[in-house]
């Protein structure tokens, strides 16, 4: 199924999200079933868009707080009512969307975002509000899309040309507006003129590097070789691995960064193996609100998603499950943070306060 778009905002032929022409259904690229199929699914009601974001229908920092902006659109949308009323129902809307995945700041940052233009517009007529928030949320959308090309370049300049790049998770167009954070580093690179190769980790337990970061990289033309998270170690032993960038969930004020589960083993092997470690992300990844890594809340999700894969069981009766769908790198392993601001080298409150300066 085509996107109903003739120039998403993404700028590809493939979008995480898009709010349709008039308004009225938040589409999604289904994450769920890739690679074997590409579907789009089809939500009017912002508790459906909560929904796919619960189950992963849509995921990836950027992409889950620019999921949330449109859904408080279709919030407005269903709500005609007196701007009491109104205020109410998009509280309401908010805060469903804010605890769907609350390990992302972007999430929050989208949702606080919109929240100001919410107030704005709760005495104006209910079109007009909604109109509001439609263009507030594009807004961030397109926003997310200059950051991460901006990023991308910022990164790209750390990029040797014949380099091979680690990644770990999905953090590219699927993850974003489009475009990407790690992998718009990786596309950055190439844009430039620079060869460049990819080695993608699997990532456990529901393999996103393996279902949507070789899909992608495949897509769109770049040597990529897969490989099981196990497999990290004796890769960059023998040397087979340049560098290493990866994207983020939420990085604290210290410069510790939260992403998918697995990037900080992927950091200590960096580490102990001379193997530069660097994460991309948009500035509205970064929460100066955060002190540091121990205060940022890892997500626990479901314990069907270690015991069975696709419906089928892989564990045995009775076994117990433990499912943090985060870590935490310290800053200390991290060589450069890229923004579309510039890098933090090397991260810590000090660069990242500086970034923050308008």
């Amino acid at each position: 199924m085509m996107l109903p778009h003739r120039h998403p905002i993404s700028g590809a032929s493939y979008s995480a999200v898009e709010l349709s022409p008039g308004d009225r259904e938040v589409v999604m690229l289904d994450q769920c079933v890739l690679p074997g199929e590409e579907r789009y699914a089809r939500f009017t009601r912002v508790g459906e868009v909560a929904e796919a974001i619960e189950k992963l229908v849509v995921r990836g920092a950027p992409a889950i707080g620019i999921a949330a902006a449109y859904g408080l659109v279709l919030a407005a949308a269903s709500e005609g009512g007196s701007a009491e009323v109104f205020a109410g129902s998009m509280s309401a809307a908010a805060e469903r969307l804010r605890c769907t995945r609350p390990t992302a700041v972007n999430l929050a940052w989208a949702i606080d975002r919109m929240g100001r233009i919410v107030r704005e517009v709760a005495r104006l007529a209910p079109v007009e509000r909604a109109l509001r928030l439609a263009d507030e949320a594009r807004a961030i959308h397109r926003e997310d899309v200059q950051a991460c090309r901006a990023m991308g370049k910022v990164g790209a300049a750390r990029v040797p040309d014949g380099a091979t790049v680690l990644t770990h998770c999905n953090a590219g167009a699927l993850a974003t507006g489009g475009y990407g954070t790690a992998l718009g580093v990786v596309r950055a690179a190439r844009d430039a003129g620079k060869r460049v190769r990819v080695v993608a980790c699997e990532t456990r337990p529901v393999l996103q590097g393996a279902r949507l970061t070789a899909w992608e990289l495949v897509r769109d033309g770049f040597e990529v070789t897969l490989i099981t998270d196990s497999m990290v170690a004796q890769f960059m032993r023998r040397g087979g691995v340049d560098l290493v960038v990866v994207g983020a969930d939420r990085i604290a004020r210290s410069g510790d960064v939260a992403n998918k589960i697995g990037t900080y083993g992927v950091a200590c092997l960096a580490e102990a193996h001379g193997v530069p470690f660097y994460v991309a992300a948009p500035w509205s990844t970064v929460d100066l609100g955060c002190p540091d890594g121990d205060a940022i809340p890892i997500e626990h999700r479901g314990e069907g998603e270690v015991l069975s894969f696709r419906g089928v069981r892989v564990a045995p009766e009775g076994v117990r499950v433990d499912n943090p769908a985060f870590d935490v790198t310290p800053a200390r392993l991290i060589k450069a943070i890229f923004t579309e601001r510039g890098e933090a080298s090397p991260p810590s409150e000090q660069t990242l306060r500086e970034m923050s300066r308008p």
